[in-house]
């Protein structure tokens, strides 16, 4: 489990993007037990818990009255730098299932692909519903099932870790193989010599009416 050492914040509004210039970044903790709390988090610790555990895994934070175990509910990213600007965090219950989104792996080798064809991945990501404490960072698609074209994956073929259910349809396609559709080649249509002969004839015959 990551973890991250939260700073009680009283700037709020947009005066909290003043945060920035200080290498934080402003969040909100908040649960079916937890009322609302405002906070600073160091944006280089954040970002270094997304590398290693993703939007899914469970963070053990520290720095408030008391330890709390939280969950990445929604994060907010500059739109050109990608940074994060400001991330709500759920307070998780102890013993209580929660409801997140999961990365998909895609692993294995496909028969259809090393023939030529093009792995089409529908889904990147599936619903779950698990205990806060084992929340997978990914859960892996074994694309070994795509022996031909004819083959399809879906999210009813996957096999979820213990004490993962996954709510996504199960008929949902997770990825199929592809033909590789070939590019028409343009007709180079050759020179019309006669065309060439009779505009050629036509510009000799005016240079003669012209003397």
């Amino acid at each position: 489990m990551h973890s991250l050492t939260a700073t009680p914040r009283t700037i709020t509004g947009k005066t909290s993007g003043l945060l920035a210039k200080d290498g934080l970044i402003p969040a909100v903790v908040y649960g079916p037990k937890q009322d609302p709390i405002s906070i600073s988090l160091s944006l280089h610790e954040f970002e270094a818990v997304l590398r290693h555990g993703g939007e899914s895994g469970l963070i053990e934070l520290s720095g408030l009255d008391k330890p709390m175990q939280v969950l990445i509910h929604d994060l907010d990213r500059d739109p050109v730098t990608h940074t994060p600007r400001h991330t709500d965090l759920y307070a998780v219950q102890k013993g209580a299932k929660v409801t997140v989104t999961t990365a998909l792996s895609f692993v294995g080798e496909s028969q259809a692909v090393n023939e030529g064809a093009n792995l089409v991945k529908v889904l990147h990501e599936v619903e779950i519903e698990s205990d806060p404490s084992k929340i997978p960072t990914e859960i892996e698609v074994d694309i070994s099932a795509l022996a031909t074209l004819e083959d399809q994956i879906r999210v009813g073929d996957i096999k979820a870790p213990a004490g993962v259910e996954i709510l996504t349809p199960a008929d949902e396609i997770v990825a199929l193989a592809q033909a590789v559709e070939e590019e028409p080649e343009e007709d180079t249509a050759a020179p019309d010599m006669d065309a060439i002969e009779v505009e050629k004839k036509g510009k000799e015959d005016a240079g003669e009416d012209a003397e």
